[in-house]
């Protein structure tokens, strides 16, 4: 197994309303919605935020679109207008999840080796074409 934080596996999305945050985690391919499924836990995602979340967090599964939505309550210091922690917005948090470190098996392609060796090929293409 090795070790590689979620955004290689996964993108989010988020909102906010109050001082309540939603992030989702959507896996790019269907078969990962199994890895962050059992891996992105209400547990896994309190430690992940720490002291900035105060309230319960609730975790709603969408297996359909291979996704999970997360319902922080408690998290933005009372709400936009009012906390002082500008950086504890939605999307900061949403970006924030994407660097959780979760396991994957030795032989997965991340999401970063597949772009690299796609444009690998894109490269060879271009110089190719500049030689005919």
């Amino acid at each position: 197994m090795k070790r590689v934080q979620l955004r290689e596996v996964a993108h989010a999305r988020s909102g906010e309303k109050g001082d309540t945050v939603n992030v989702s985690v959507i896996a790019y391919k269907e078969k990962d919605y199994a890895i962050i499924k059992e891996q992105v836990t209400i547990d896994a995602v309190r430690e992940l935020y720490g002291p900035i979340t105060n309230g319960n967090i609730q975790r709603y599964e969408a297996p359909n679109i291979g996704a999970l939505n997360f319902v922080l309550e408690g998290a933005l210091g009372g709400g936009r207008s009012r906390t002082l922690a500008f950086d504890e917005s939605g999307k900061s948090l949403s970006s924030r999840v994407l660097t959780m470190p979760i396991e994957v098996t030795d032989d997965y392609v991340t999401r970063s080796e597949d772009m690299k060796s796609s444009h690998s090929g894109i490269k060879e293409a271009v110089v190719h074409s500049e030689k005919d």
